[in-house]
């Protein structure tokens, strides 16, 4: 795996800063109050648990999957959720947690059906941000990192399912993918 990756974006010693700050800053804001945390599957997720150990309130975890890559490179526009929340959202603090945003789409459209679901509140929180891609506005309350527009793989980000297991976030050589 390490092989196919051209170069390291995002360090394991500056993911774990990355969770160590953005966990202060919504200890901070929230002061206590409960959170249901939303892990957007499947590349969020390991991000998602170092974060919920370092937050200092009550904390509700659900899934929700949901797609607009499907096995290419380039975000389609669509979002297919392929799987729901267990729980209701009416009154709760919610922060949706994914591992990156690019274009925007996925974002603004779960925050839109949370709000419309009555969530006291909608936060988003992400790893990694490309905002060069960005083509919706779409508030992000917490960023980990800013990245160029490069092919991130690892710390949960995929090609065709594989990579996420990598300890660190790094950039996918285009020969893997340009078969």
């Amino acid at each position: 795996m390490h092989k196919d990756v051209e170069s390291i974006l995002v360090s394991e010693k500056e993911i774990e800063e990355i969770v160590l700050r953005i966990a202060g800053e919504i200890n901070k804001n929230l002061n206590g109050e409960p959170l249901l945390v939303v892990v957007i599957l499947k590349g969020s997720t390991p991000f998602a648990m170092d974060l919920i150990k370092k937050l200092d309130m009550p904390v509700e975890i659900d899934f929700m999957q949901v797609s607009s890559y499907g096995k290419t490179t380039e975000s389609n526009g669509f979002i297919n959720v392929k799987r729901d929340l267990e729980q209701d959202v009416t009154g709760k603090n919610v922060l949706i947690v994914e591992d990156i945003i690019d274009s925007g789409n996925t974002l603004y459209k779960i925050k839109a059906l949370f709000q419309d679901r009555k969530a006291k509140t909608v936060q988003i929180c992400t790893l990694l941000d490309k905002p060069s891609r960005r083509v919706v506005d779409v508030n992000v309350d917490y960023v980990g990192k800013e990245i160029p527009d490069e092919f991130a793989i690892g710390y949960g980000l995929d090609y065709c399912e594989h990579y996420r297991n990598l300890p660190y976030v790094g950039v996918l050589k285009r020969s893997v993918y340009e078969k």
